[in-house]
Parts: C-alpha cells; sequence; structure tokens
C-alpha cells in the first residue's frame, strides 16, 4: 500500500526520484498515466494491468466510457525505474500536470500520485476544510 507524502525534485533530465518507501513495489515496473485534477497516476505494472482491464468491461455505447478510457489509456507510459530509484517522465505528462523543479509525490493507497507542488498545496487549501467538515458518509458503510 502507498502512503505518505514526499517532496522530491524532477530534474533537468525529467527524472524523479521515486520515495524510497514506494521503489521495491515498483521496481519490476509502473506505468504512469494522466489522472484527475491535472497530478499524475503512477501504478504498478500489474496493478495497471488489471485497471486497464477493468476498463475495457466498460460499456463501448458510452461516450463518457470511451473517452475516459481513451484520455486514460492513450496518456499511458510504461518505465521501470533505475538502480538509483529514478525515472522519467515523459514531456507530455511534465506538461500535463505542470510540472516544475518542485514536485510533491503522495501514497494513495494502490497507486501514487505526483503532483506539482503548488497545484498540491492548493489543493490541500481547497479540500482539508471539506474533509473536516465531512459529517455524512463519503462512502457508505466505511464510517
Amino acid at each position: 500500500m502507498f502512503l505518505g507524502t514526499h517532496t522530491p525534485r524532477l530534474d533537468d533530465k525529467g527524472r524523479l526520484f521515486l520515495p524510497a518507501k514506494f521503489r521495491d513495489r515498483l521496481a519490476d515496473g509502473l506505468v504512469m498515466t494522466k489522472g484527475q485534477e491535472h497530478c499524475l497516476y503512477v501504478f504498478p505494472a500489474d496493478g495497471f494491468a488489471a485497471l486497464a482491464e477493468d476498463l475495457q468491461k466498460g460499456p463501448t455505447s458510452s461516450k463518457a466510457v470511451r473517452d475516459y478510457v481513451r484520455v486514460f489509456l492513450s496518456g499511458a507510459f510504461d518505465e521501470v525505474p533505475d538502480k538509483q530509484g529514478r525515472v522519467t517522465i515523459p514531456a507530455t505528462l511534465r506538461d500535463y500536470a505542470n510540472l516544475s523543479r518542485d514536485c510533491t509525490v503522495i501514497g494513495t493507497g494502490n497507486r501514487v500520485e505526483v503532483w506539482d507542488t503548488p497545484a498540491w498545496d492548493a489543493y490541500l487549501v481547497r479540500s482539508e476544510q471539506a474533509f473536516s467538515e465531512q459529517s455524512e458518509e463519503v462512502i457508505p458503510g466505511l464510517f
């Protein structure tokens, strides 16, 4: 499970050091793609394969399903971290997420998200108050 918040830097070649606690799970390969709110989603290769298989089960008669699958899968890149735990983030994904030198990498359970640090900070400002005030169940039966 991926947990926590980390603040690595993107180097001049577009490479990012994966947080040490995530490296073992991602060492055999990963897939990164566009996520919501203009961050990047990073999945272990096997986890992404299962997710992509589930996405393919969606009804192709639904325009929303077709649109989502197209954007999600066409923006995906597979990578294998180097021996130092670095991955290269393709330019198209760096542009999509507006990644600058300072990045924030968070664990969200089954995936890792990569955010431009100012975008992450702004997201937290918008979201933390609503999180603390949530009085109804977000996920029914969980709390």
